[in-house]
């Protein structure tokens, strides 16, 4: 459970970079390709985080999308040429609140004594 807080942490912690480098909107993320480049590898660093939490949190979690976070890194990893700036801004604006959500009700629960 510890090292799975840490894990947690990172994610929360690539969530929150990921906020502050979209606070000025969508218009200006696509002008920006510092800012790109920084939610991207922000992208993969929270994907690579997220296979690293055991199996028995993500079991009692099945409503986080391990799977498709899983997939999103490969896109980012494998096929970079082929990633989609509206996708990208779609999870940026979208999916990932919902994750933070999601991460954040686990944070607790892991911080949580047993």
């Amino acid at each position: 459970m510890k090292d799975d807080c840490l894990y947690i942490h990172r994610v929360l912690e690539c969530i929150q970079r990921i906020d502050r480098y979209c606070q000025s909107g969508e218009e200006e993320f696509r002008l920006s390709e510092m800012a790109q480049d920084a939610v991207m590898r922000n992208l993969q660093t929270l994907a690579e985080s997220t296979p690293r939490i055991g199996d028995r949190m993500k079991t009692l979690h099945p409503e986080v999308d391990w799977r498709a976070i899983a997939g999103f890194r490969n896109v980012l990893v494998h096929d970079y040429l082929g990633i989609n700036l509206d996708r990208v801004w779609e999870i940026v604006s979208v999916h990932l609140q919902v994750l933070r959500s999601q991460m954040e009700a686990i944070r607790h629960e892991a911080d949580s004594p047993e």
